[in-house]
């Protein structure tokens, strides 16, 4: 069993009485002494109510057998919570469905005063993807794909996926995989995963997954290995450039997915990010090779392919003869 899903069954298990000893911990999971007092020193850190008792026949105590209070916010931190959801809007966010009870029982903690000015804020912010005519408005295309929801669930549990991945409809493909990351990247949800089968760390849309499910085989290499390859394998990247304010700017507007960009200045005025690019993938080339222009005049290799070097200098010479 996973240390994660151990501490939730015992967080369970407490919670159902007043009074616990570690033995009892050791006896009902199996465990050793020194596993069930950090497991209790773990769940005590989340905040769980628990008191000590010394002595022989001492333990724990649960506080009133329930969880922490209900949460209460200052004013600042409703107005954080609530912005945090009308910036969302439109953004393809997983469990979409949810956000209108949310933002109901947000409403309903606060007091009346409060109540007024968060929707007074909703009159007055608009953000990126709002429609200013009707900021109310949820795009249709807000919706996340269907199976975002169940990928995360998943995940959340065993990391080791099964994955019927359909680049072609009707052409399906099994995939062994251990996920490594859920992220957007230019309006599209990707799964950053490591294939067991071919060695190689892939980016998979979202939308063209099916049927995701744990896998039930054994894992080939340990999560420790895959994140030291994954290491070595950035540490070859034949391609690292800076940007300067300009271009960070426009990197966050348009970049390749899988693509992690470091800032290296204070309010990030300078970045820099490295990328393993196939040299014989002529197409990739004249895409980065576009890219990169776009990023504009501030853009400084660190490492370049000759490959690509060439190409952006027939580029830059076609520009000037414009």
């Amino acid at each position: 069993m996973k240390k994660t899903e151990r501490v939730n069954l015992i967080m369970r298990y407490i919670n159902n009485r007043a009074h616990f000893t570690i033995a009892e911990i050791q006896k009902e999971f199996k465990i050793s002494r020194s596993t069930a007092i950090r497991d209790i020193n773990e769940i005590q850190s989340l905040g769980f109510p628990l008191t000590t008792e010394l002595g022989r026949g001492g333990g724990y105590h649960v506080l009133q057998n329930q969880y922490l209070p209900a949460a209460r916010f200052t004013p600042e931190e409703l107005k954080a919570i609530f912005i945090s959801f009308i910036a969302s809007k439109n953004s393809q966010l997983p469990y979409l469905h949810n956000r209108r009870s949310i933002t109901e029982k947000l409403i309903g903690i606060a007091s009346q005063a409060q109540q007024d000015e968060l929707l007074e804020l909703n009159h007055i912010l608009l953000f990126e993807n709002t429609n200013p005519a009707h900021p109310q408005l949820l795009e249709l295309d807000d919706a996340a794909p269907p199976e975002l929801n169940q990928l995360i669930s998943l995940a959340v549990r065993d990391r080791h996926l099964r994955v019927k991945y359909e680049l072609i409809p009707g052409w399906p493909q099994l995939l062994d995989v251990y996920l490594l990351h859920i992220f957007n990247s230019n309006a599209q949800w990707l799964v950053e995963a490591y294939e067991f089968e071919t060695d190689e760390f892939r980016y998979l849309p979202v939308d063209m997954l099916r049927d995701s499910e744990i896998s039930e085989q054994e894992m080939k290499c340990s999560e420790q290995e895959i994140r030291i390859k994954k290491r070595l394998r950035a540490q070859d990247a034949n391609l690292v450039v800076k940007l300067d304010a300009t271009g960070i700017q426009r990197f966050k507007r348009l970049h390749p997915p899988g693509i992690i960009l470091s800032f290296t200045g204070m309010f990030q005025s300078s970045g820099i990010f490295q990328v393993q690019l196939d040299v014989s993938d002529g197409e990739a080339l004249a895409y980065y090779a576009d890219w990169l222009l776009f990023l504009g005049k501030g853009v400084q290799f660190e490492r370049i392919p000759d490959e690509l070097r060439l190409i952006l200098e027939e580029r830059l010479t076609s520009l000037r003869e414009l």
